[in-house]
């Protein structure tokens, strides 16, 4: 039998008042997959977390939302990989892609010599993108693990080639939940790791994390956020 010491811990550093409403069934079995799934990893899990939403209390964003902002995750993030300035504004140009900025989005496109941690804070922003093209179907498989950087070729390829990136629909309203029920729990792995002193869990990459967060709120509407103000809460 393995040591206790070798078990995944299991703590509570938030108190969660109690809920007041009422569960739903996909809510309570989703994040006993999220559970179990974090623990056969040996990342501890934080039992008093909330459920995420259940499919009966959310609207999805409508492909064409989504689509609009792979479209725009994916231009930042390339400048932010150190496209020249000039050849940058004639790309969105040439998408008509300006208006699909978020207000922090536009003032890095539009400045020409954005300083290395801002190039880089963006650059982060293909690990959003991935989501939405996932969310688009262009990927088939559910997320992999959020431990390794997306494809990238492949991303900047298929934007640049498809000419209506909606045209496939969106995955279902579950398989987006338990993704997001999923990065909410690793999120918290993350961030309790930190505030421990300790390294990112195994298996786990913080930026990939924090990033697919984000994205995954804003797909199912959290707090009905725009892209800017959509909230990480953990």
């Amino acid at each position: 039998m393995a040591d206790d010491k070798d078990k995944p811990e299991v703590i509570a550093t938030v108190q969660v008042p109690p809920f007041e409403g009422t569960l739903h069934g996909d809510q309570l079995l989703r994040k006993a997959w999220a559970e179990e799934l974090l623990t056969e990893r040996g990342i501890r899990v934080n039992p008093h977390l909330p459920c995420v939403e259940s499919e009966a209390e959310i609207t999805l964003r409508s492909p064409r939302e989504v689509a609009e902002r792979l479209l725009a995750l994916t231009l930042v993030a390339v400048k932010g990989e150190g496209l020249e300035h000039d050849n940058m504004l004639q790309i969105v140009a040439d998408y008509n892609a300006m208006d699909l900025f978020s207000p922090k989005e536009r003032a890095f496109i539009e400045n020409p010599d954005p300083d290395m941690n801002d190039r880089v804070q963006f650059s982060w922003r293909y690990e959003a993108a991935w989501v939405m093209f996932w969310a688009l179907k262009f990927v088939d498989s559910p997320l992999d693990f959020a431990e390794n950087i997306c494809d990238v070729p492949l991303l900047c390829a298929t934007v640049r080639d498809t000419a209506d990136l909606a045209i496939n629909g969106m995955q279902s309203a579950n398989d987006i939940l338990n993704e997001t029920d999923l990065i909410y729990r690793c999120h918290w792995a993350v961030r309790q790791a930190s505030l421990d002193g300790e390294p990112p869990p195994e298996g786990l990459n913080p930026g990939v994390v924090m990033e697919r967060h984000q994205a995954l709120n804003w797909l199912v509407r959290y707090d009905d956020a725009d892209w800017d103000d959509v909230g990480t809460d953990t």
